[in-house]
C-alpha cells in the first residue's frame, strides 16, 4: 500500500539536517550522517529541487517593496 502525505519528498530529512547544523555544540559527524541520509533520499525519490512552501516572488508581493 502506498502512503500519501502532504509533506514534500525528503522534507523530514532536509529539516533534520538543517536543525543539526544549528545545534551547539556542532556535531559534524551527526550532520554528515544526516547529509548522507538526505542525499540517499533525493536520489531514491528523484527529487530535482527544493523550495520553501511560503516563498513568494518579490515582484509579486507588494509587502516586500520599500517605500
Amino acid at each position: 500500500m502506498e502512503k500519501t502525505s502532504d509533506k514534500p519528498e525528503c522534507a523530514q530529512q532536509a529539516m533534520d539536517l538543517l536543525n543539526c547544523v544549528t545545534q551547539s555544540p556542532f556535531d559534524q559527524d551527526k550532520c554528515l550522517h544526516l547529509l548522507n541520509v538526505l542525499r540517499e533520499c533525493v536520489v531514491n525519490k528523484k527529487v530535482k529541487k527544493f523550495s520553501l512552501a511560503d516563498q513568494a516572488q518579490p515582484e509579486t508581493n507588494p509587502s516586500n517593496k520599500k517605500p
